[in-house]
């Protein structure tokens, strides 16, 4: 397989009808491709997700498959690669019902363009993210490969002048089963060009797939291992200059002066760039644009948020919780359900701000000219990288190129365009290409952070145990009300409530609902498994402090509110089976369960942690069960949850970002803590495979892991943990 980076399933699996209204002879266009190959488009449905609204010119196609004349599939792919494996995932799609090898499918980074290239699940943004990949693409390019795989059947047949149910299309050819002659999609592609889109194709039955759910090895490895792969940050052109920037410590301040004569001394050092709220130094590599950033005697205007602490943060969020807020959800009678209750519970429960802290720090590379402008970078929203480029440069959109490159890690970070701005305002005041780095530092202390959230609960349980009311409120930012406004009505955005409005369980009185309580001074952004990282730990430890109340088995306390949801009860049965529990364990060693369905993924997870008597907290094992629907690499899924386990751990034994002064005051890894190596856990994960319409894979292992672990913490010593991260000095044996 060959990644080309360019220089300068929402229907049911098999079979399925299209969406109402949408016409399939719409759905795909054939044309000759440049060369005399086949081109073909394929548009998505409208109102796919349900989510968010669709856009205007839903029928625009939004991405397409080149058959060339020498056999070769390209693939230009709507959704970046930052590690979740979709660069090798799609394909496997396409070449399902193409019918051709994996090693015959090549793959380019789709350029700025919603029309062709929008998620409909993020409402026709070209964007990634919300683990939607596989979701949206999974139908459209099955039907787009199935069809592609017709036409040049058809083709073959009638070069034959036979019946084309006599003929077969097999690893890239198509065979005349009685005859034995063969023909090859290369030499096909021209004259399948000029036939007719078939009104109607048959998708394979999910039992006959070949590629689909078979463990594939990543294909982009290679190029990640012998260093030929090309991230944002690897960019080099001509002449181009390096710089590297501070910004105000303080969100909201500004610069007050800076004297530049040393920086300007260090040898390598080309200009200084001044900005309203930060500095920048241009030298011929970033050695010398650190050392003159550090020569740097700057003077800033600290502005309205310089006495700004988390304390105030929490204040205002408490305060603010107190008061009704948007009904996300209201079922029952949740005030006759308590009044009535033998056995009432009620708890608070916070989550900190957290960075995202990607191995690669945020950079873009951009050369602004008279008559255009050029942007290099890893981003998870190409199109408004463009858009921000040239509103900031005041060039028309067409006069900017923006070349996207994989990610060494996104988790949300790059959904934002702040970076961008950023190097694009810089960049216009230098002469040539500069690549505008973040040292880690200012990755950290200027990063877009994952809210805080006040949350109060209260239940009651009958004289059996099983809950009668439930009443969730919680407070926090919404991130969807900035980055898409529309969806943000009434109070509410399907992201925030995200796992807190629809817990799997069958709770008869239910009442959620949401005050949106915006931070002064830090802006926050999507982090890895966005609400579901502050709902699912609140829901999940909540639920678990029920099943104490009740003195029940939190298995089976929860099995018991399953039963009009078999695919929660599957995972959570396997996951419960192959983690043994029930069985006898060490002296504070205990284990904890966490259930969710979230990302149209049904996972469950089972953590094991030792408690050692001065509190340190070590967790042994992690077991995972996940019900994602058809799984199309299970080598990658596997991944995908072991990565978010890890990601996840490390937010639940670390991860807090705190002001002081209007200041962050973590800076680095020695501060920002991230699981270590000797600190993973055995990590075990276990598919239930069947023919559901697929889920998302990047983020659910992340949320439920923080209340696995603190309920494992519970039933080893006893404390119920209702605030992240692990406060470990709770912990110490008396």
């Amino acid at each position: 397989m060959i990644f080309d980076q360019p220089d300068p399933a929402t229907d049911d699996a098999a079979g399925a009808a299209p969406a109402k209204g949408f016409s399939r002879r719409g759905f795909l266009q054939a044309g000759a491709a440049f060369g005399g190959g086949l081109l073909l488009s394929f548009k998505v449905p409208p109102g796919l997700s349900g989510l968010l609204a669709a856009p205007a010119d839903v029928f625009a196609p939004n991405a397409f498959i080149r058959i060339a004349t020498d056999g070769s599939v390209t693939l230009i792919m709507a959704p970046v690669e930052m590690g979740q494996g979709t660069y090798t995932s799609m394909p496997m799609i396409i070449a399902e019902e193409l019918e051709v090898e994996l090693s015959q499918v090549q793959v380019e980074a789709a350029p700025p363009d919603r029309k062709l290239y929008g998620n409909p699940l993020l409402g026709g943004d070209q964007a990634d993210g919300g683990s939607t990949s596989v979701r949206a693409f999974f139908d459209p390019l099955r039907r787009a490969g199935a069809t592609a795989r017709v036409m040049l059947v058809a083709a073959a047949a009638g070069t034959w002048n036979v019946d084309p149910a006599s003929c077969r299309a097999e690893k890239g050819t198509v065979l005349h089963v009685p005859t034995g002659r063969t023909l090859t999609y290369g030499a096909l592609a021209g004259k399948a060009a000029t036939l007719p889109v078939p009104a109607q194709v048959t998708l394979k039955d999910p039992k006959d797939f070949k590629l689909i759910g078979t463990p594939a090895k990543r294909l982009d490895t290679p190029g990640k291992v012998n260093g030929t792969t090309v991230y944002g940050i690897d960019v080099r052109l001509p002449g181009m200059k390096v710089a590297t920037l501070a910004q105000c410590p303080v969100f909201g301040g500004k610069l007050a002066s800076v004297d530049d004569s040393k920086a300007l001394a260090v040898k390598g050092v080309r200009q200084v760039v001044r900005l309203p709220d930060a500095v920048a130094v241009v030298a011929d590599h970033m050695g010398a644009a650190k050392k003159g950033l550090a020569a740097l005697d700057i003077t800033w205007d600290d502005g309205p948020n310089a006495t700004l602490t988390t304390a105030d943060i929490v204040t205002q969020l408490e305060t603010a919780s107190q008061q009704p807020g948007a009904v996300a959800r209201n079922t029952g009678d949740v005030a006759a359900g308590l009044a009535s209750a033998a056995t009432k519970v009620e708890a608070v429960y916070q989550v900190p701000f957290l960075a995202h802290a990607a191995m690669e720090p945020m950079n873009c590379t951009v050369d602004v000219r008279k008559d255009g402008c050029e942007v290099w970078l890893g981003t998870q929203v190409v199109a408004r990288a463009q858009d921000a480029t040239a509103k900031v440069t005041g060039l028309p959109l067409d006069k900017v190129q923006v070349h996207n490159h994989l990610i060494g890690g996104g988790f949300g970070r790059r959904l934002e365009i702040d970076g961008v701005i950023r190097a694009v305002e810089i960049a216009k005041q230098v002469d040539g290409p500069v690549k505008v780095i973040w040292t880690r530092e200012e990755d950290i202390q200027h990063d877009m952070y994952r809210p805080y959230f006040y949350d109060r609960l209260a239940a009651g349980l009958d004289a059996q145990g099983m809950p009668v009311a439930w009443s969730h409120r919680f407070a926090g930012s919404s991130i969807l009300a900035r980055w898409a406004p529309p969806v943000f009505k009434d109070g509410l955005d399907f992201d925030t409530i995200d796992g807190a409005a629809q817990p799997p369980y069958a709770l008869p009185n239910i009442k959620v609902d949401y005050i949106r309580q915006e931070p002064p001074g830090i802006p926050t952004a999507f982090w890895r498994s966005v609400g579901p990282s502050h709902n699912i730990f609140v829901v999940e430890s909540f639920i678990d402090e029920l099943a104490a109340a009740a003195k029940k088995d939190p298995v089976e306390f929860r099995r018991a509110l399953l039963d009009e949801n078999p695919r929660a009860k599957a995972v959570l049965e396997l996951a419960a089976e192959k983690a043994g529990w029930g069985q006898p364990l060490a002296q504070r060693v205990g284990r904890g369960v966490a259930l969710q369905s979230v990302f149209g993924t049904y996972l469950a997870e089972v953590a094991e942690v030792a408690v050692s008597k001065d509190g340190a907290v070590q967790v042994q094992r992690v077991v995972c069960a996940v019900d994602c629907g058809i799984p199309i690499n299970p080598d990658t899924i596997t991944a995908q949850v072991e990565g978010a386990i890890v990601f996840g751990l490390s937010a639940a034994l670390y991860g807090e970002i705190t002001l002081k002064g209007g200041r962050v005051q973590q800076n680095n890894f020695n501060d920002y803590q991230v699981l270590r190596m000797n600190e993973a856990p055995v990590i075990e994960v276990h598919l239930i495979k069947n023919t559901e319409s697929p889920g998302g894979m990047g983020e659910p292992g992340t949320s439920a892991l923080p209340p696995a672990v603190t309920n494992a913490i519970f039933a080893a010593t006893g404390v119920r943990l209702r605030k992240l991260p692990i406060d470990t000095s709770l912990l110490k044996s008396t």
